[in-house]
């Protein structure tokens, strides 16, 4: 079945229909990673978005739920150039046309994705519909394309209910595994995912208690927190900050999440209740824009935002450059920061722009790439160890 691809400009793409058979309007956006299309379809930063991969073959190993970055895929519509109908993997569960049916995710393959990707580039992201319908009119839809907004997505992607992972310091030949969760009020799916093969050996000692507002946070910041023996409590992104501290955490983590920073009006104010703590906190992408406004700086939307896993950041401090993973539209804006409150302290190479903050006088620094990846390098992963030894510092002060 035919399907096509309408962009706000008027551009339309033929292709052919994937997924669920439905209609979808949505923001159009583009991500480069060349493997890890599933943690991307997972990643709750991508709600109120249709993602295009540029790789141009797509599915080939299928769908592993246990690679899974959430408990369901987040994107209004999926885009790609060639959709394997068959996955090569022993370790898949279904293929990925049964798993975007499954979640009733609609698409398109067979486009020139290194076309719509050029468009992106050049005039910027925009809004697009996904359609079988093939008397389509464009004067009706084009307005409606131009009045789309993601809105307040935050609300649609966090947990209901507070959850505990218990952490288990615990390694084996291929790495450190994930804590042991214990789960409150609510069964989130699988939860943290531990399965994985190799010689275990327990490494004794009490972790850390670190309190993470869920903006729509991948699993793999949990586990990364986990697994380096943190006992790690989720709370939902409009938990008040009064109910967070009552529970005295040793750190606070702001997860990563979807859409514009400043419609988090009720959150900020939060946010600011936190930074005026003495609690030691480190923020990632959503987070790190959410801090930022709440102590005054602001933030613009970029022109076809960072995603993907090859992203260059500078660390200001010691010169080193990292590849890193990211998912962001918008940025925090370093014209409008104020260095009495926080200063950069990493950059994006092929920018300029901001991809991190130290801020003065506090045990606080965020960054707007993922440490965590899934998909993508783990060579910031260094961050989650600075987060620890940050609040070993904190309550021996």
């Amino acid at each position: 079945m035919k399907a096509f691809l309408i962009l706000e400009d008027g551009t339309v793409f033929t292709g052919t229909h994937i997924g669920a058979d439905r209609d979808i309007i949505s923001e159009i956006v583009f991500n480069t990673s060349m493997a890890g299309y599933l943690e991307v379809l997972t990643d709750p930063s991508y709600a109120g978005q249709a993602v295009c991969m540029t790789y141009p073959l797509i599915g080939n190993y299928g769908v592993c739920r246990e690679d899974m970055e959430s408990k369901k895929p987040w994107p209004d519509g999926f885009i790609v150039r060639e959709l394997s109908r068959m996955a090569s993997n022993f370790r898949k569960d279904i293929c990925i046309q049964e798993f975007l049916e499954q979640y009733e995710i609609p698409g398109i393959a067979g486009i020139d994705t290194r076309a719509l990707t050029k468009i992106l580039r050049e005039k910027g992201t925009m809004n697009g519909m996904i359609t079988t319908n093939g008397s389509y009119d464009l004067s009706s839809i084009l307005p409606k394309l131009k009045s789309y907004t993601t809105g307040k997505v935050v609300e649609k992607v966090t947990c209901s209910q507070k959850y505990e992972i218990k952490g288990s310091k615990t390694l084996s030949e291929n790495g450190p595994l994930s804590g042991q969760a214990k789960f409150v009020g609510e069964d989130y799916a699988k939860g943290i995912r531990e399965k994985r093969p190799g010689t275990i050996k327990k490494l004794n000692g009490k972790g850390k208690r670190v309190a993470l507002l869920d903006l729509g946070a991948k699993d793999n910041i949990a586990r990364s927190l986990a697994g380096r023996g943190c006992d790690v409590t989720v709370y939902p992104a409009f938990t008040r900050a009064e109910e967070i501290l009552k529970d005295k955490p040793d750190g606070i983590m702001l997860s990563n999440g979807p859409g514009d920073p400043k419609e988090c009006v009720s959150i900020i104010k939060e946010i600011k209740k936190l930074y005026d703590s003495q609690v030691p906190v480190f923020a990632i992408c959503l987070g790190h824009q959410l801090m930022a406004l709440a102590t005054g700086a602001d933030t613009f939307k970029m022109k076809y935002g960072h995603r993907g896993g090859n992203h260059p950041v500078k660390d200001l401090e010691t010169g080193r450059v990292y590849i890193s993973s990211q998912n962001h539209g918008y940025v925090v804006d370093m014209d409008k920061l104020d260095p009495q409150v926080a200063i950069p302290a990493f950059i994006n190479v092929n920018d300029g722009t901001n991809e991190g903050l130290s801020y003065v006088g506090k045990n606080i620094f965020t960054v707007q790439f993922h440490p965590e990846a899934c998909p993508g390098p783990q060579d910031s992963g260094y961050l989650f160890d600075r987060f620890i030894r940050m609040m070993e510092v904190g309550k021996n002060a």
